[in-house]
């Protein structure tokens, strides 16, 4: 995997890989680290596995630490690469630069192409992807071969190194035939069992016969006798590496397969059960995990990441949103998911008949399809559980009781299993996952590839099992414990050589990026000045087109309009009096003006919001031609965009008369038929819209009046413009209406027309009296302010008593009375009473006919008799 270790390499401090560069958005600077601060690590295509491997190693401080005590008179110096008898080791160096790198420079990524150089990796090695657990143990290697010599050569042995021991035992005479194993890294079994300690139990505890046909021969003996054969830790390295056998061969199908079964391994553990020694203090056997590689995938391809526990606290750690959202409840235990759902309700209750849609909510399933069958009703299911539950208000409601427990992750103390997670809430006070991730004040990230994300222990737990699951396991000594200097601290145990590099580069970013935000700022501003200027045919025209009326001034668009008034008084020297800055654009026509930039402290950022939404203020109609370069607009929608909301465009047709207008947006020029040549007027006003007389039920001969409004109005559907007349106190008479618009979306009945009213005129509900006018009968249709309620049976059924959202329309005419100040309660006016009179005296005089017409009929039939 490895080439020459000593291969030479280019100096310097670079992240970037190898390529020529490129302009544009290619020479923007890399971002600077997030509120994480944790740096990722690109991906060269197929090294998700080595990014894995480089942050495991980075976040072991020990490890680090005893690297860069290396210094270059031990490791050499990349510039002496020329020299035939200078010897550089360079996979330690490129592996010191890239974590001075991880940890100091402030940059969200880092690459690792130097390091892979290193390696030897010429021929695209970095696009295939390789197994991880074979990458530590070759890494480790070359990183002895390189270190021979200086007083890093016992690096790994010193860190990684363990020992165990095979024994076989004699049943006959006792004697004990042993074999001595070193080991950086622990392969544990996947396959038919339920977890690490299982596995390490099988590996370490139980014993292998040799009886039957499976005899032992005994060197002391001389003879085939019963044995047993056994394995125990003779010695424990203070990080312990353990690889998992996911993949496996089934010989039956004659294919390689992955194990996505559970299996489940401690957050801390005691190896003491598994050691031949037994008398060494208890904190030389306990060990906790701190990094755990995943794979996604199958046998023949996948991804790596790594989980990485911030042993020395210098990242910033944010609960995820999922946590915050939702305190991670078992979905398949009620009295977990309806305590949850109360413990989030600011009231603390919850009416009960509301508490089985906020769970299906929650859930996606209803009560009655997931938990009915097995707990029955939810009311029955909160009455058995009333040390958890308290109906109040006659059973309708329900809350928690005061000492709930409530369900919490694992303790960082005891093993992430099923079995533990269940029994966790025992003897435990109420806290969230977040509570149980930084009890000892370090936290857990996701590191993968250029991506660094917070993660929680209950995350870990969901690597146990699947297709993503837990890959190697890194453990250390719980005895290992940090000096008070290292945490939070990046640049602990950094050499100063290191640290100065880093300072460099992180100069060069920071210059990097202000060129780069001044570049991306800057905006050059065309001022023209007015005494250059004359108006002619509704546009300003320069004077002589000789003369340079125009001044560009390159300036930052971030700063103020005060900014740039201040620059352009110190430029025109000559100039008096105050100064109007009016936004302007080229149009065949000439330079027409815009808005005028009034506010001192508008941005330009906001300027060029409003410069690309202008509307033409200074002009009524404008003919454009083919040098408008119409074919430049793909659709109209982009020219009506162009024009502004207050202006609608109309073509002229060959007798140069302005013919119809072109209403739809989305149409292209070529289905409006708009060719090069055609003549377009720009006309003020916009549109109206679309009516279909159908919609309108208007048939022929129907008359439509048409009336000028005051002001624009955009009634909906639900909109209603009615004419409201006050009563005048103590007169049959009233005031010159008022035109009223009530928006009947909020409440369509009369009760909502009373307290629109109410508001318009500040008075209450209460004291008005409302009626609608039929003038074709000249009486008065009062509007009642209440609600009639019929009872069918078991139900309830609303009725509005006056129908009112069908039998008021546009421009119908209410009149009001104020009860406070007018006791009469008559609507009717004068004339009304006149009409009432009229056409009582027409419906007599109808029946005096209809009488008659009848004993005139009837005459004739006695006549016929």
């Amino acid at each position: 995997m490895f080439g020459d270790l000593f291969e030479e390499d280019g100096d310097g401090f670079s992240s970037s890989t190898s390529g020529t560069g490129v302009k544009g958005r290619e020479c923007e600077p890399p971002p600077p680290r997030g509120k994480i601060r944790f740096c990722g690590i690109k991906n060269q295509g197929g090294t998700c596995y080595l990014n894995s491997l480089i942050q495991t190693l980075l976040f072991t401080p020990e490890f680090r630490e005893e690297l860069f005590c290396l210094g270059p008179d031990e490791l050499g110096c990349l510039a002496d690469k020329d020299k035939p008898e200078a010897k550089v080791r360079v996979i330690p160096l490129e592996l010191q630069r890239l974590f001075s790198h991880l940890l100091l420079v402030d940059e969200q990524t880092a690459s690792t192409k130097d390091l892979t150089d290193s390696f030897g990796w010429t021929n695209n090695e970095e696009m295939g992807q390789q197994d991880v657990q074979e990458l530590n143990r070759i890494l480790f290697s070359a990183l002895e071969s390189s270190l021979v010599g200086t007083t890093g050569s016992s690096l790994i042995h010193r860190l990684y190194h363990g020992m165990l021991v095979n024994q076989i035992t004699c049943k006959e005479c006792g004697n004990i035939s042993e074999r001595q194993e070193d080991f950086l890294d622990l392969t544990v079994s996947v396959r038919g069992v339920s977890g690490l300690e299982e596995a390490l139990w099988n590996m370490f505890v139980e014993e292998e016969m040799f009886e039957g046909n499976n005899l032992y021969r005994c060197s002391r003996c001389e003879q085939l006798v019963r044995a047993a054969k056994s394995a125990k830790l003779r010695k424990l390295p203070p990080f312990l590496t353990i690889s998992l056998l996911r993949f496996n061969f089934d010989f039956a199908k004659c294919e390689r397969y992955k194990e996505t079964g559970s299996y489940v391994f401690p957050l801390t553990f005691d190896l003491k059960p598994f050691c031949e020694q037994n008398n060494w203090p208890d904190s030389e056997y306990s060990y906790e995990l701190f990094s755990v590689i995943i794979h996604k995938g199958g046998c023949y391809g996948g991804h790596y990441h790594v989980y990485i526990k911030d042993i020395d606290q210098i990242g910033h750690w944010e609960a995820p949103v999922s946590l915050l959202n939702e305190n991670s409840v078992d979905a398949e235990d009620p009295l977990s998911v309806l305590t949850g759902i109360l413990a989030q309700e600011e009231s603390k209750c919850v009416l009960v008949d509301q508490l089985g849609q906020k769970l299906m909510n929650k859930t996606g399933t209803p009560w009655s399809k997931k938990y009915k069958k097995q707990y029955g009703t939810i009311s029955k299911f909160l009455q058995n559980h009333p040390e958890v539950f308290m109906l109040v208000s006659n059973g309708t409601r329900v809350a928690l009781k005061a000492a709930v427990p409530a369900t919490t992750d694992p303790s960082p103390t005891e093993p992430v299993s099923s079995a533990s997670a269940n029994n966790s809430t025992e003897n435990t006070e109420p806290e969230t996952a977040g509570d149980t991730e930084a009890t000892d004040g370090c936290h857990w990230f996701d590191l993968n590839d250029s991506t660094v994300t917070a993660v929680t222990v209950k995350d870990i737990e969901k690597q146990f099992q699947g297709k993503e699951s837990a890959y190697m396991l890194f453990y250390r000594k719980t005895a290992m414990k940090r000096p008070p200097e290292a945490i939070g601290n990046p640049a602990y145990r950094v050499p100063p050589h290191l640290v100065e590099m880093v300072q460099e580069e992180n100069a060069r970013l920071q210059q990097r990026r202000a060129e780069f935000d001044a570049s991306s700022n800057s905006i050059e501003v065309r001022l023209h000045l007015a005494p250059h200027y004359h108006w002619q045919n509704g546009a300003l025209h320069a004077l002589s087109p000789n003369e340079d009326s125009i001044i560009t001034v390159t300036f930052d668009r971030r700063r103020t309009v005060g900014d740039l008034r201040l620059a352009i008084y110190q430029m025109q020297d000559l100039w008096e009096g105050d100064m109007a800055l009016t936004l302007a654009k080229n149009v065949p026509a000439g330079l027409h003006l815009y808005d005028t930039l009034t506010g001192e402290h508008m941005s330009f950022i906001l300027l060029h919001f409003l410069w690309r939404n202008l509307k033409v203020k200074s002009f009524k109609c404008l003919l454009f031609n083919g040098t408008f370069n119409l074919s430049g607009f793909l659709r109209l929608k982009r020219m009506f965009l162009y024009l502004g909301a207050s202006w609608h465009l109309r073509r002229v047709d060959w007798c140069e008369e302005i013919g119809e207008p072109l209403t739809d947006e989305n149409a292209s020029l070529k289905e409006a038929k708009v060719i090069h040549g055609d003549t377009l007027v720009l006309v003020e006003g916009r549109l109206p819209p679309k009516v279909l007389f159908q919609k309108l039920k208007l048939g022929n001969g129907a008359e439509v009046c048409v009336e000028r409004l005051m002001k624009e109005e955009d009634l909906g559907l639900k909109d209603l413009l009615l004419r409201v007349q006050m009563g005048v106190p103590g007169e049959k008479a009233y005031y010159p209406s008022e035109e009223f618009l009530w928006d009947a979306r909020r409440d369509s009945t009369s009760r909502g027309l009373y307290a629109a009213l109410a508001s318009q005129y500040g008075l209450t509900p209460d004291s008005l009296l409302l009626a609608k006018h039929l003038p074709d009968k000249h009486t008065w249709m009062p509007i009642s302010n209440w609600v009639r309620r019929e009872r069918k049976g078991e139900y309830s059924i609303f009725l509005d008593s006056t129908g009112l959202t069908l039998s008021l329309f546009c421009f119908v005419c209410i009149c009001m009375k104020n009860l406070l100040i007018d006791n009469n309660k008559d609507f009717n006016t004068l004339e009304d009473e006149i009409g009432q009179q009229r056409l009582t005296m027409e419906e007599a005089n109808h029946n005096t006919r209809c009488i008659f017409s009848l004993a005139f009929i009837v005459a004739l039939q006695g006549y016929k008799i």
